[in-house]
């Protein structure tokens, strides 16, 4: 009776409001839950992958690939590496809630329960991405599932970023072989980029973040390694890093519309890790892994292809 008088008084909108009330928030945490999935499969980096495998590709084709294969074996990149990225997002749950840095995504801080509700989601991407490969190019597929086995082995241990350097080859060896379906040198010093540069990303950011991890329990390098000595192994890396990048340069021929901003980006690399070498300070170190991601590894992957076009 008093629910039928408040009714009774409410007006007209109030009442629509009401009544939408229960659809609405349903609306909403449907919306929650898909930003939740999407979050898991770590777009920001799916995205830098599938580009790199993209850009590759386009390399492989000489500056023109067949455009629909070309279409084809960019589902393929980025359905394998969105499909990765969550499984290493579900193994790494854990250490993630124990991390300031990291409790707050989706799974770590409860927000997809159980965690393994992701999973066929996960799945479903690598195995779809994996098909794709094999349909294109059996060598494609067998990198595509090396790289994933190799992404979800041995998480949070001493070989975890030398396998990470490997599985990284994986997007874009799959965009490459999908085209020319050859192993050559050009793709050799690209794997040999990327082999290099995935340690100096994440090693990066491993440094910046070392108290987190330490106390996460995270017991491997460089976080249990004197900051001052950790960075010093960086900034050789970054030396290496541009000399496998002009090594691209002199191997396969690529012209100054490569070689100039390989040279500019190799030396901003050089000099933002030297200036963590001389301060030891942690917000440095922090802004070697920023560059390192879409600055570096985005512009010099342009810059192939800018060379072929150009």
């Amino acid at each position: 009776m008093s629910e039928s008088l408040l009714a009774h008084g409410m007006s007209t909108v109030e009442r629509a409001e009401a009544s939408a009330g229960v659809p609405r928030a349903k609306r909403h945490a449907w919306l929650h839950a898909f930003r939740d999935y999407v979050s898991v499969l770590k777009p920001k980096e799916t995205l830098l992958l599938g580009y790199i495998g993209a850009a590759a590709a386009i390399v492989a084709g000489g500056g023109s690939p067949p455009w629909a294969r070309f279409a084809v074996a960019l589902v393929a990149v980025i359905s394998g590496s969105a499909g990765a990225n969550a499984l290493t997002n579900y193994l790494d749950r854990e250490v993630d809630a124990r991390m300031v840095r990291t409790r707050r995504r989706a799974l770590p801080s409860g927000r997809i329960r159980p965690p393994e509700m992701m999973l066929p989601l996960a799945f479903g991407l690598v195995g779809s991405g994996l098909i794709i490969a094999w349909l294109l190019e059996p060598w494609a597929f067998a990198v595509g599932l090396g790289g994933t086995f190799v992404a979800v082995i041995w998480r949070k241990t001493w070989v975890t970023h030398i396998l990470g350097g490997l599985s990284g080859c994986a997007p874009v060896a799959v965009g490459y072989l999908a085209i020319s379906g050859a192993f050559d040198l050009r793709l050799l010093f690209i794997c040999l980029l990327i082999l290099v540069w995935v340690p100096v990303h994440v090693w990066s950011v491993m440094i910046a973040c070392r108290d987190d991890y330490l106390q996460a329990g995270v017991r491997m390098f460089p976080a249990t390694w004197p900051v001052i000595a950790a960075v010093k192994v960086l900034l050789a890396l970054a030396v290496v890093l541009l000399g496998v990048s002009v090594g691209l340069y002199l191997a396969d021929g690529l012209g100054l519309v490569y070689l100039l901003p390989a040279l500019a980006l190799g030396l901003a690399m050089v000099a933002a890790n030297y200036r963590v070498v001389s301060t030891g300070a942690r917000d440095d170190a922090w802004r070697v892994y920023k560059l390192s991601a879409y600055p570096y590894l985005g512009l010099i992957f342009l810059a192939m292809c800018l060379d072929l076009w150009v």
